[in-house]
C-alpha cells in the first residue's frame, strides 16, 4: 500500500512536466503545421521565381547582343565593308559576348538578392517575429551605408552604365583624362589602363568624367606634312597622290584601309611652311602603324622627287636669337 502511494507521488511530477508540452503541441499543432507549409511554399516560390528571372535576364541579354550585332552588320553592308572586316567582326562579337556575360551576371545577382531577401522577411513573419523593428533597423543601416559608401556606389553605377552603353572594353585604346593607354581590365568599380610607358593606371569608374575611345568602329590616320614655303604645291600634291594610291593598293595595307585615302590639301601657311593634310580611314587600332608606314613612304617619295620639307624659322634677334646660340 505504501509502495503504491510512493509510485503515484513519483509519477505526478513527470506528468505535470509533460502535460504542458503535450497540451501546447496539441493546441498549436495546426498552426505549426500550417506555418511550416507556408515556409516551404515561400521557399519554392522564391526558387521558381529566381529561376524564371534568371532565364528572362539571360534571354534578354542575348537578344540585346544579337540586336547589336545585326546593327553592326547592317552598318558594314551600308559602308561596303563586308568581307574586309571579318576579324573586326569576330572581335566585336567576342567583346559583345563578354559584355553580355558581365551584365547578365550583375542582373542575376541583383535578382537573387531581392527575391531571397523578400522570402527571408516573409519567413520571419511566419514565425511570428515582429518585422517593424527589423525593417526600421535595416532602413537606418542602409541609409548609413549609403552615406558612408557614396563613392563606392557611384563607382558601381558608373561601371554598370559603362558596360550597358559599351563605352569601351578590354583592348581598346582610350583617353580618360590623365590616363591614356590600352584597357587591360574592366570591373564594376575600376578600369585598368596601361600607358605608353608601361605604367598601369587604376582608375575608379566614378571618377571618369569623359572618355575618348580610339578603337570603336573605325579610326583615321591623320598625317600633316609641313612642306617648304618655296615648294610647288601642284607638283607636291601629285607626288603625294601617287604615293598614297600605291600605298592603298599594297597587299600589306589594303585589307586594313576602309576607304580611299583623302588628300585634304593645304590647311595652313606660316613659319616658313605650307602644311598639307592626308586622312586615311582605317580599321580601329591600325591608325598608328599605318600612319608610320605612310610617313616612311612619303619621305622616300619626297627625296626622289626633290620635294623639300620645311625647317622652323627662328627669329633673328630677341629671346629666340639668344636661345638659338
Amino acid at each position: 500500500m505504501a509502495a503504491n502511494a510512493t509510485t503515484r507521488f513519483a509519477a505526478a511530477p513527470a506528468a505535470s512536466v509533460t502535460d504542458p508540452v503535450v497540451n501546447w503541441f496539441n493546441d498549436n499543432s495546426g498552426a505549426l503545421f500550417s506555418g511550416l507549409v507556408n515556409v516551404v511554399i515561400i521557399l519554392l516560390v522564391a526558387v521558381v521565381l529566381r529561376a524564371i528571372l534568371g532565364r528572362v535576364i539571360t534571354q534578354g541579354v542575348r537578344r540585346m547582343v544579337s540586336s547589336h550585332q545585326r546593327i553592326n552588320q547592317a552598318t558594314a553592308k551600308a559602308g561596303n565593308l563586308v568581307g574586309r572586316n571579318g576579324s573586326a567582326a569576330d572581335n566585336s562579337a567576342e567583346r559583345q559576348q563578354q559584355r553580355a556575360q558581365t551584365i547578365g551576371s550583375v542582373l542575376r545577382s541583383v535578382a537573387t538578392t531581392i527575391v531571397f531577401g523578400v522570402a527571408f522577411v516573409m519567413i520571419l513573419g511566419e514565425f511570428g517575429i515582429n518585422l517593424a523593428p527589423i525593417l526600421a533597423s535595416a532602413g537606418v543601416l542602409g541609409l548609413a551605408i549609403g552615406f558612408g559608401a557614396q563613392s563606392l556606389v557611384k563607382d558601381f553605377l558608373s561601371g554598370v552604365f559603362m558596360m550597358v552603353e559599351d563605352q569601351y572594353g578590354v583592348g581598346d585604346v582610350i583617353d580618360a583624362g590623365d590616363a591614356v593607354g590600352t584597357v587591360e581590365a574592366v570591373t564594376l568599380r575600376i578600369t585598368k589602363i596601361r600607358d605608353l610607358n608601361g605604367g598601369l593606371w587604376y582608375v575608379r569608374n566614378g571618377e571618369i568624367m569623359r572618355v575618348c575611345n580610339m578603337n570603336q568602329d573605325w579610326a583615321n590616320a591623320v598625317i600633316e606634312l609641313p612642306l617648304d614655303y618655296s615648294v610647288d604645291i601642284t607638283h607636291a600634291e601629285r607626288v603625294i597622290e601617287s604615293t598614297i594610291e600605291d600605298f592603298a593598293a599594297n597587299s600589306e595595307f589594303r585589307s586594313k584601309i576602309l576607304e580611299k585615302p583623302d588628300l585634304s590639301g593645304v590647311i595652313g601657311i606660316g613659319n616658313g611652311s605650307v602644311t598639307v593634310r592626308i586622312i586615311v580611314k582605317v580599321k580601329p587600332g591600325e591608325q598608328w602603324a599605318l600612319g608610320r608606314a605612310l610617313r616612311s613612304r612619303l619621305k622616300s617619295s619626297f627625296d626622289a622627287a626633290g620635294v623639300r620639307v620645311a625647317y622652323p624659322v627662328l627669329p633673328g634677334n630677341g629671346v629666340g636669337a639668344g636661345k638659338q646660340g
